[in-house]
């Protein structure tokens, strides 16, 4: 009988259940998530997931909301951009360009 491939990593459990490319989604968002992420408090690469969106830092103790598989989302970064405000949109606000 030959040799098979190993089922290892996070989809471990599910077998040959699923189809192929939601187990490859879920690897990708899980590996994603299980990483420590950077604090934006105190810089260090510590942050870990408490729960849905919940995120805390194991060395100062920040603890702060964030998207559900990671701690900052696309979204995220687009409004911070936005309520911060770039000069070149101030400008377009006041009617000058």
């Amino acid at each position: 009988m030959g040799k098979r491939t190993k089922k290892v990593g996070p989809t471990r459990g599910f077998g040959a259940k699923y189809g192929s490319a939601v187990r490859k989604r879920y690897i990708k968002i899980v590996s994603e998530m299980r990483k420590p992420h950077r604090c934006p408090q105190c810089g260090f690469t510590a942050v870990k997931r408490v729960s849905v969106g919940v995120w805390r830092c194991k060395k100062c103790g920040f603890t702060f909301t964030g998207g559900a598989y990671t701690p900052t989302t696309k979204l995220g970064i687009v409004a911070r951009r936005l309520a911060k405000g770039t000069p070149k949109e101030e400008a377009v606000a006041k009617g000058t360009r």
